[in-house]
């Protein structure tokens, strides 16, 4: 679905071709970091670790290190959206901005969220809207 939902929107991409990537790898990490805790399913670090996994497969396809980088960037950071909008303590902006366009990894986001049974395209959109202006605003 969140694939789905990415390829309605890669017109709105700067690089189609990443975020398409970055849509269809960005939960790779989800096997291997899935647990239960207190009784609720889990998947923490699920992004840096398939960011990691992503470039290990991204690796065997092709020898271009900066589109290699560029989808592994927006898959692990693509959890920041909700830890920034929250002002959770791990949000990580300057390494966002640092390693990542902002714009593209809002796209992903949205097309994460929106990829999901029941979900609020208002309330998503609002979301995305507040993690760009948060991450533009911080210094």
């Amino acid at each position: 679905m969140v694939v789905d939902e990415t390829a309605k929107r890669k017109s709105e991409s700067k690089d189609a071709k990443v975020l398409m990537w970055a849509a269809f790898l960005h939960d790779i990490g989800k096997p291997s970091t899935t647990r239960i805790r207190k009784g609720r399913i889990t998947s923490y670090n699920h992004d840096k670790v398939g960011a990691r996994l992503a470039k290990d497969f991204l690796s065997e396809f092709t020898d271009n290190m900066q589109y290699i980088e560029n989808v592994c960037s927006l898959i692990k950071y693509h959890m920041q959206i909700l830890f920034v909008i929250n002002d959770l303590p791990f949000a990580a902006i300057n390494e966002i901005k640092q390693d990542t366009d902002i714009k593209e990894l809002a796209l992903l986001g949205l097309c994460d969220r929106l990829g999901r049974t029941g979900a609020n395209q208002n309330v998503e959109k609002d979301n995305i809207q507040l993690f760009i202006q948060k991450c533009e605003n911080f210094n």
